[in-house]
């Protein structure tokens, strides 16, 4: 089932592409006064207008149903679909963390090299002229 709503999706989708991209924009009327204009005789009179508006809102509507049934199905997949088993699932979860170990090594005591005095840093070279 999942996968015919998938292939749904997709055609759907690309139609709204396709259906967007034939529209008429708003200022396509002045290009009609250049010899652009026969191109509106195909859908009849009164032009694409109502055809590919109405195929838009009809083709968006069924985007909109197979996205949500989408996340449902993906909810349900995850187990997070709203099931009684949800405490349950949550206790697993932090029991696995809690028993988890670091993954920062631990030194052991013996291991530490003791503090020196000494630093790294060179030291100013005594000022003969003083």
């Amino acid at each position: 089932m999942e996968t015919i709503v998938v292939i749904v999706h997709v055609i759907v989708a690309i139609a709204i592409v396709g259906l967007v991209l034939l529209q008429q924009g708003k200022g396509a009327d002045a290009g009609a006064s250049f010899g652009a204009g026969a191109s509106q005789t195909v859908f009849g009179s009164s032009g694409s207008g109502n055809f590919l508006v109405r195929a838009t809102s009809v083709a968006a509507t069924l985007f909109f149903v197979t996205s949500l049934l989408l996340a449902v199905f993906a909810g349900n997949r995850s187990g997070l679909g709203g099931s009684s088993d949800m405490p349950v699932l949550n206790q697993n979860i932090l029991e696995e963390v809690t028993t988890q170990q670091s993954d920062v090594p631990v030194l052991e005591a013996e291991e530490i090299a003791p503090v020196s005095t000494q630093s790294d840093v060179p030291s100013l070279p005594s000022d003969p002229s003083q």
